[in-house]
């Protein structure tokens, strides 16, 4: 850890409505790929820190799911961690789709700021896909609301922009002692990540066809002796008709996403990654409380 009493330190937390890009933007702030990112709405599910050290400062970004209204009591959880994550952050940084501007989503926050009495840092986002005119008047509509101390202009994806944030970010968390090592990026566990990396190549290869109720639980993980990794995992989804989607004809589907899942894992463990994928019914698993801690989310019971 590193004690100089010059160095600074601070959580930031992004929020914002789903597919804002904050998952992007988290990995383009920390310098590698941490949260798994789709085209799926509300991919994101809980809370994710990402570790950045600039010059003399540490910060820890918490990247959180994305705020909608809530349907189910997963909707719920989600959108409570995301609420708990800006209540427990030094910093909070609102990243807003340009392109969708102040929809009904975005207002929602908006409200909860206004609640908690929280200001924020606003970042409109996927600035290359809007007319520059159309974004001056919106950074305008949302600097009317008086809740934002900066405003920041960028493409997550191409990068434009994202040093400036980082350097504000950078200068403006109190000075404190790092709370992580200087190599470290991110608290999540290899468990965990193994489980992203596959809820999001099985997204990507079949999200046209598979519903949002389905998640991915590292089962066993397995040291072999030759240093490589023996990774066991269970794709869950609600209803006997969805099995068959992801197994594809003659179990090709499954291969595929077996395949490029145990290639990322490669590269993100920098080891042999032996992937051994299954798929299960369970119609229940949205309200069973074990389901929600592997998440790290609240179960509420109501």
């Amino acid at each position: 850890m590193n004690t100089n009493p010059q160095t600074r330190c601070g959580f930031v937390a992004l929020i914002g409505p789903t597919n804002a890009g904050k998952s992007t933007l988290l990995n383009s702030l920390v310098g590698t790929k941490l949260a798994i990112v789709t085209h799926k709405v509300q991919t994101t599910r809980s809370r994710l820190r990402g570790i950045a050290v600039l010059d003399d400062a540490q910060i820890i970004f918490v990247d959180t799911p994305g705020i909608f209204k809530p349907q189910r009591r997963l909707d719920r959880a989600m959108v409570q961690a995301a609420w708990g994550g800006a209540e427990e952050a030094d910093n909070i940084v609102l990243v807003i789709d340009a392109v969708r501007g102040l929809n009904a989503d975005a207002q929602t926050i908006l409200d909860g700021l206004t609640n908690t009495q929280r200001k924020a840092v606003l970042v409109l986002n996927k600035i290359d896909l809007i007319r520059r005119e159309e974004l001056l008047a919106l950074a305008e509509r949302f600097d009317q609301t008086g809740l934002f101390t900066h405003t920041f202009m960028i493409s997550a994806c191409n990068g434009d922009g994202v040093d400036d944030l980082r350097k504000y970010l950078a200068a403006n968390v109190a000075p404190g002692p790092w709370l992580y090592p200087e190599d470290q990026l991110s608290d999540a566990t290899e468990r965990m990540m193994a489980s992203e990396i596959t809820r999001e190549k099985l997204y990507l290869r079949v999200h046209q066809e598979l519903p949002y109720d389905s998640t991915v639980e590292t089962e066993a993980w397995k040291e072999m002796k030759d240093g490589s990794a023996r990774i066991d995992q269970t794709i869950y989804v609600r209803r006997a008709s969805q099995k068959p989607i992801i197994l594809g004809k003659g179990g090709q589907t499954l291969k595929q996403i077996g395949e490029a899942a145990r290639h990322e894992m490669e590269k993100a463990f920098d080891r042999r990654v032996h992937l051994f994928l299954h798929v299960k019914v369970n119609e229940k698993w949205l309200d069973e409380p074990a389901r929600y801690r592997m998440m790290g989310l609240e179960f509420n019971k109501d």
